[in-house]
């Protein structure tokens, strides 16, 4: 009869607990790793119900830094109504391209996160206003709408429901600070311009 060799059990821990921000699925650390290989700067988009933050971030040894950062609520300055829209993303974008062109960041890779790629989408159109301000991302233009971007779809369903209940509630916060939403494409370019010229 032969003699069964004595296997020694696992004296160390057999499971590796995954980061907590991958448990939380809220990184995808393989495409963040990619896009820190490129060395350039991020470009990261994040909506929230009330508004847009848009922010220029590059890695360092010591954890990311952030190298401009905009909030839509900065808009307001400027004359706008902050919803959380593709206007409103488009301006946002604008504004932290502004203020990182400044810095002389000039090149960056677009992060979108765990965000779904939709064409025309809230982060495609904060990646629009950060290119036309002239930041280079590589993209593909396939994905801008800009007749979406400048709220003409906001205006033309204002301008079909105007004489019903819904428009009241729909545009309620426009309509308190005495603006037609019918109009708001006139707003954006008049907005744009001003972000464009400071």
């Amino acid at each position: 009869m032969k003699k069964v060799k004595n296997v020694s059990k696992a004296t160390g821990p057999v499971y590796k607990v995954p980061f907590r921000r991958r448990r939380k699925n809220l990184t995808n650390y393989a495409k963040r790793l990619a896009l820190l290989k490129s060395g350039l700067p991020r470009l990261v988009v994040r909506k929230s119900n009330k508004g847009i933050v848009v922010q220029i971030i590059s890695f360092t040894d010591k954890g990311d830094k952030t190298e401009a950062s905009a909030n839509a609520k900065e808009l307001e300055q400027y004359g706008w109504v902050v919803q959380s829209n593709l206007p409103t993303a488009y301006l946002t974008g604008l504004l932290c391209a502004k203020k990182v062109l400044k810095k002389g960041v000039k090149n960056a890779v677009f992060d979108m996160g765990l965000t779904k790629p939709t064409k025309a989408s809230v982060p495609f159109a904060a990646l629009k206003g950060v290119v036309d301000a002239g930041v280079e991302i590589p993209h593909n233009p396939e994905v801008f709408d800009n007749e979406r971007f400048s709220g003409k779809h906001v205006a033309d369903y204002a301008k079909k429901i105007k004489d019903t209940a819904a428009y009241q509630k729909q545009f309620s916060v426009y309509l308190k600070k005495g603006i037609s939403p019918e109009n708001i494409s006139d707003l954006f370019e008049s907005v744009k311009s001003k972000l464009q010229k400071s």
